[in-house]
């Protein structure tokens, strides 16, 4: 008798549906039609195409009738779901309008990411100071009040270099790292920790202040939070609105229960079939530095109160570069844990409650350890760029692909996306299979192993004569059943979904784990930059070093590794040779002794 064919062989021959290909499906300001939906899916289902990123923009469009989470919208969505149900094809809905970040009309100022803003006041003492405090600027006029400080003005006050983005009123293109040493500065230059004053209970509600004041100069600090003001984009105008709080688990229920909750109950059965996930796409907010439990939350996890070394968020020092340096460091840290918990967490684990999963592109001056918060999710997505954007070679956003397959690895995730062969200005239905493989196979050596074509934008008319259609403006490829070699495609997406299939089997082995440095920001652009020498912004070395390697954030490294037959082996089955310490001058206790652990169980 014969023997049985290998499982593995026999799935190469005829790849699994989950193995195939996906697209982004871009519909345009709501033109969108039932028709165009079904003959959409049905195309996609021809040429094997296994699921579509739903994700709708506004680039200049018309406006079609189906606005954007409206009654029709939610109709011909519900519609997408059942075809696409009929059609094997399962649905990845994008968790608001636009592709960044997570807003809506839903999301009010208080909801909304938030940031520090203060006044200052210069009094003389000893007197007694009876005015009013000129309020800090209030975007969307809304403004709540933190607390009033006062401090004797240092005669020759020093300022702290890169203020706005270590304290994160900026992203940061970079990595920030602790140093070891800090120069000292004269008493004269610096604001005296002890002798900063909580005056809050002294000002009334309309910002009136009565105090008496101390012999000698003061600077009375008036601090508060407002709105960001950062809108999701490009969005239609029926789902723009305020980005939700990233570091608040209430807001992100609210961004939830706002568009995904409702789809979900309107189409049923379906969720967890068909619409198995919803997606976080690449971080283009701009960042945040408060929420309104900041001040609870960094008390449990640093150990002391903030309040009096707020001060160094305006950019004067307090005490000695070092501690002000200390707090700045403690305050990214407590933002990036906050932001991995409250929001990635909480969408990952709203998604599950109603079973789905979650993908997220997790890069562009994120403020936090990028490689974390991709290993919040269940399927990172990095992205790769086509022709000639951003500089003279293709490859563009090539750092993703690496840093988003590294974290899979590491926190056990069998599928990394990638959003594929992406452009802007240069394609113009030149694109096609032949002249893009080689880029696609490149993403595969670097880990990727489900293309997410960018982008089939959703064409409304079956007409013949209205071809080639919709396009979306200057980005991405070309890629709808309007382009004419569409119904030839089919054999270049088998070839992808056999060796999607088999990169998605079986374990990463490699020679190098690369441990990243610790501290909040940690972007993938910035430790691309190999060796900054600026003082505590140290780069990670990720040019080729000759052997195979994956980088690894700190988090994972405590949570996930251990060391099993002298080879560094992650939760997920990843494992490596050695593991090579960043370039970096300092290391926290809880760090140092899983390392001592790793050594002492025999790791190189």
């Amino acid at each position: 008798a014969a023997r049985p064919e290998d499982p593995l062989a026999r799935s190469f021959r005829s790849p699994p549906p989950g193995a195939r290909p996906w697209v982004y499906w871009f519909p345009l300001d709501g033109n969108i039609t039932s028709n165009g939906i079904t003959a959409d899916l049905e195309a996609m289902a021809r040429v094997g195409i296994g699921g579509v990123l739903y994700m709708e923009t506004e680039q200049g469009t018309p406006k079609g009738p189906a606005a954007f989470a409206g009654p029709l919208w939610r109709a011909l969505f519900t519609h997408a779901c059942a075809e696409a149900s009929r059609l094997g094809i399962e649905v990845n809905m994008n968790n608001d309008a636009g592709w960044c970040g997570s807003g809506g009309p839903w999301i009010t100022p208080e909801m909304s990411m938030q940031k520090v803003v203060w006044t200052t006041t210069q009094v003389q003492g000893p007197r007694r100071f009876d005015g009013t405090l000129r309020r800090p600027e209030a975007n969307r006029d809304y403004y709540r009040d933190i607390a009033v400080l006062a401090y004797p003005t240092p005669p020759n006050a020093a300022r702290i270099p890169g203020i706005q983005a270590k304290a994160s009123f900026i992203p940061a293109r970079g990595s920030f790292s602790a140093r070891a040493t800090w120069p000292p500065l004269p008493a004269d230059r610096v604001v005296d920790r002890s002798r900063i004053t909580d005056i809050t209970t002294s000002m009334s509600g309309d910002g009136k202040l009565t105090w008496e004041v101390p012999g000698g100069d003061w600077t009375v600090l008036r601090v508060g939070h407002t709105t960001t003001g950062k809108e999701n984009h490009p969005a239609p105008e029926g789902g723009r609105g305020l980005e939700c709080d990233k570091l608040s688990k209430e807001a992100a229920k609210i961004m939830f229960d706002g568009l995904m909750a409702k789809l979900v109950a309107d189409i049923g059965p379906l969720a967890g079939k068909t619409l198995v996930s919803t997606h976080i796409d690449s971080w283009e907010v701009g960042s945040q530095n408060w929420t309104p439990r900041m001040r609870e939350e960094f008390r449990a996890r640093r150990g002391y109160d903030m309040l009096p070394l707020m001060v160094a968020m305006t950019g004067a020092v307090v005490d000695s570069p070092e501690i002000s340096e200390r707090f700045l460091w403690d305050l990214r840290q407590t933002i990036s844990e906050l932001l991995l918990e409250n929001y990635a967490g909480a969408f990952r684990e709203m998604a599950r409650a109603h079973g789905l999963r979650l993908s997220i592109e997790a890069y562009t001056t994120c403020p936090t350890d990028e490689l974390a918060y991709a290993g919040r999710c269940d399927e990172p997505m990095g992205e790769f760029w086509s022709w000639n954007h951003g500089g003279p070679g293709r490859y563009g956003a090539a750092f993703s692909c690496t840093a988003m397959s590294s974290a899979a690895h590491v926190y056990g995730r069998p599928i990394v996306g990638a959003e594929a062969f992406t452009a802007a200005n240069t394609e113009k239905w030149l694109g096609h299979p032949g002249n893009i493989k080689d880029l696609g196979d490149w993403a595969f050596c670097e880990g990727i192993n489900r293309f997410v074509f960018h982008r089939y934008a959703l064409q409304p008319w079956t007409d013949p004569d209205r071809a080639p259609g919709v396009s979306m403006g200057p980005w991405g490829l070309h890629y709808e059943r309007t382009q004419t070699w569409w119904e030839y495609s089919r054999p270049w997406h088998e070839y992808l979904a056999r060796c999607q299939f088999l990169l998605q089997q079986g374990q990463f082995v490699a020679d190098i784990c690369l441990l990243g440095p610790e501290g909040s920001p940690q972007t993938l652009e910035g430790q691309r930059a190999i060796q900054s020498k600026e003082p505590g912004r140290e780069g990670l070395p990720i040019e080729r070093p000759g052997h195979n390697f994956d980088m690894c954030p700190p988090d994972a490294l405590i949570k996930h590794a251990r060391v099993r037959d002298g080879r560094i082996t992650f939760d997920g089955g990843a494992s490596y040779r050695i593991l090579a310490l960043p370039r970096a001058e300092t290391m926290t206790p809880t760090l140092l002794k899983k390392i001592k652990d790793l050594l002492e169980a025999g790791a190189t």
